[in-house]
C-alpha cells in the first residue's frame, strides 16, 4: 500500500494537573475511532529521578519543563507525521523511572498527544493543528490528584499536598496556565463538557473525511 500524501492531523491537549485531559483525550478516541489516531501521552516522556531537576531546596521537581525528554516526543510526532512507526518510552510512577518496555505507536491520520506542558515550548506548540486547553477549576484539580496519586501511585495525602503547594502550583502558574492563550479550542469542565466534545470530535470526523478524499 502507497503511503498517503497527507499529513496527519496533529492534536494537542493541554492543562493543569487532574484537569481532565485523559478523560477529554478518552472521549475524542471514542467519538472520532481509536483506529484512526495515534495516541500519545507527554508524561511517557518523563526524565528518571536522577535527571529530574531540583528545587532550591533539593526536593525533585516533576512540574518543570525540563523533567520531561521532550526532543524525543518532538522526534516520534515528526516520524508519525511521516507515517513511520514509533517506539513511545513506558514510564513506572511508582519507581520514578522509565522501564526497558516501550509501547509501539502505528501511524495513523490523526495524531492526539496529551500533556500538561505541551503549549509551553515553542517548537513542540508549533507541530499542532489543533490546540486544545482543558480547563477546570483549582479546588477540583487538587481533589482529583489527591484521589488519583493515592489510589494509583500509593501516595500518602500529606506527600501529595506538600508536592502540589512546593512544585505543581507554582510551576502551573509560571508555565502551565500561561501557555493557554496558544490554545485554539479552551474547553472548560473537562471531560464533562460533552458539547465542546461533541464539537471537537466532529472536526475530527471532518478533517478524516477530507484526508480520505
Amino acid at each position: 500500500m502507497s503511503q498517503p500524501t497527507q499529513r496527519p492531523v496533529t492534536i494537542g491537549v493541554a492543562g493543569g494537573t487532574a484537569s481532565g485531559k485523559s478523560t477529554v483525550s478518552a472521549r475524542l478516541l471514542e467519538q472520532a475511532g481509536s483506529n484512526n489516531i495515534a495516541y500519545l501521552s507527554h508524561d511517557s516522556y518523563y526524565r528518571d529521578m536522577a535527571d529530574i531537576p531540583r528545587t532550591q531546596d533539593g526536593r525533585p521537581n516533576f512540574d518543570h519543563p525540563d523533567s520531561l525528554e521532550t526532543s524525543l516526543l518532538i522526534a516520534n510526532i515528526r516520524r508519525l507525521q511521516n507515517w513511520e512507526a514509533v517506539e513511545e518510552p513506558v514510564y513506572d510512577f511508582t519507581t520514578y523511572s522509565r522501564t526497558a518496555r516501550t509501547r509501539t505507536i502505528l501511524p495513523q491520520p490523526v495524531i492526539l498527544v496529551e500533556g500538561i506542558l505541551l503549549f509551553v515550548e515553542p517548537e513542540l506548540r508549533n507541530l499542532f493543528d489543533i490546540r486544545i486547553f482543558v480547563d477546570t477549576p483549582d479546588d477540583i484539580r487538587l481533589i482529583r490528584r489527591l484521589k488519583r496519586d493515592i489510589a494509583e501511585r500509593g501516595r500518602t495525602v500529606e506527600s501529595v499536598i506538600d508536592q502540589y503547594l512546593a512544585t505543581v502550583r507554582p510551576m502551573h502558574l509560571e508555565f502551565v496556565e500561561p501557555s493557554k492563550r496558544y490554545a485554539d479550542v479552551i474547553i472548560p469542565e473537562g471531560g464533562f463538557n460533552q458539547v465542546a466534545i461533541d464539537i471537537v470530535a466532529a472536526r475530527i470526523r471532518s478533517m478524516l473525511a477530507d484526508l480520505r478524499r
